[in-house]
């Protein structure tokens, strides 16, 4: 269903989990999370990108889980979760193994425990800075073919997955499509937390006039770790407000979401009507030939 913007508020809850390498201990401690920002009220729950096994490269492939082929107990638990607390959960993201490959991949689950949709990280992060980090997630990762929009009880909601944020044409492709809200489990290291993770956030809720929501894994700073989670999970509303944000720390914050501010802040400043379809124009198109089937991309073309 699409949701009406005629008093559309909703509790959205941000889960930024301590994640370690024990993965039953990590659902069990997502699970207790979840349960009690339902108890709170939040209809949506949020989890962070990679919360059920620790974020290293040369791990990932031994916590992989089998989602299409009913093997994954990291979603299974989050179906039980939603339908017996009549929630919507956007699910972080697991590793997933399919057809000898590995995903980063996103569920969102609905208030009845099915699954509503799948996103597979788009853009998968490549950084080398001398001295600092280097990371290459395409030696592990393969990158996913489809954008993601699903309607839900909260509202319709485009989904990526933390380097995805990086890319404005996603975030304008989802807005054409109707969404309230994009989530972006994430993972942010620390160089690029600190300097971009506002940034980017506010960046996408304020250019397309809507929600934004990032969930991260809380920080460890005991942990001789390559890769330092940056944390600082947040609700930015379509004029770029903070409704709500984390520490570096695990915590469960939780913010108001209401949906007709997106109405009123479009009203208020009618950036698509100023849009200059003179000069540029934004097209949705289809490919589909023999060597591949994309949907959904984003084109920018200049007029004739």
């Amino acid at each position: 269903m699409v949701c009406s913007l005629v008093c559309d508020q909703h509790k959205v809850a941000l889960c930024q989990l301590a994640v370690t390498p024990d993965k039953d201990g990590n659902i069990a401690r997502a699970r207790a999370r979840v349960e009690a920002a339902a108890d709170a009220g939040a209809k949506l729950v949020v989890l962070p990108e990679i919360w059920s096994c620790s974020y290293a490269m040369e791990t990932l492939a031994s916590y992989a889980e089998d989602i299409d082929g009913g093997e994954s107990p990291s979603i299974s638990m989050l179906s039980e979760v939603a339908a017996a607390k009549k929630i919507t959960i956007v699910g972080g993201s697991i590793p997933e193994k399919a057809s000898g490959k590995m995903f980063n991949t996103c569920c969102v689950i609905g208030p009845d425990g099915k699954i509503l949709a799948k996103h597979r990280k788009l853009h998968l992060f490549e950084i080398d800075i001398p001295g600092d980090i280097t990371l290459k997630e395409s030696d592990t990762f393969t990158g996913g073919q489809e954008t993601t929009i699903v309607d839900t009880d909260v509202g319709r909601i485009g989904i990526g997955i933390c380097h995805d944020i990086r890319f404005p044409e996603l975030a304008m492709l989802y807005r054409s499509k109707g969404a309230h809200l994009i989530c972006y489990p994430s993972a942010f290291n620390m160089s690029t937390g600190e300097l971009l993770w506002d940034l980017m956030q506010k960046s996408r809720a304020v250019d397309n006039q809507l929600f934004v929501a990032t969930c991260s894994p809380a920080r460890d700073p005991n942990v001789n770790s390559d890769y330092m989670i940056w944390g600082h999970s947040s609700l930015i509303g379509p004029f770029g407000e903070v409704l709500a944000a984390a520490g570096h720390e695990e915590a469960t914050v939780i913010g108001e979401m209401d949906l007709t501010t997106i109405q009123s802040t479009r009203e208020n400043l009618p950036l698509e009507m100023q849009r200059r379809g003179d000069l540029y124009r934004l097209i949705d198109v289809l490919v589909n030939d023999s060597m591949k089937s994309r949907s959904d991309k984003l084109c920018l073309k200049m007029p004739a």
